[in-house]
């Protein structure tokens, strides 16, 4: 879950919402349009090196898992980036192995 404040809340309230990005992502707004994201530090270094968290689907909540097992992509993966392809092929393997 992700909190969303404007820019003119985060500059009254920065420490707050420093130590709320330490749990949750916090998306910044200017003009209503999401601008920027504050995130823990920790999170930034293993984006940055490009890993990857992921959990197996029966750890999931339910309702997340159900809405994987029930879900339809188009036909052709085309339209998707390479990592993006290598990600839908993993998932449909771990699925295909339940």
């Amino acid at each position: 879950m992700t909190v969303t404040v404007p820019a003119a809340e985060v500059s009254k309230n920065f420490g707050a919402y420093q130590d709320a990005a330490v749990r949750e992502p916090v998306i910044i707004t200017k003009n209503g349009r999401p601008r920027t994201v504050l995130i823990a530090y920790e999170d930034f270094v293993r984006l940055s090196k490009g890993e990857r968290r992921a959990e197996p689907t029966s750890e999931s909540r339910q309702p997340d898992s159900a809405a994987v097992e029930g879900a339809e992509t188009e036909r052709g993966l085309d339209h998707l980036s390479p990592e993006a392809r290598s990600l839908v092929d993993l998932a449909c393997d771990i699925l295909t192995r339940r």
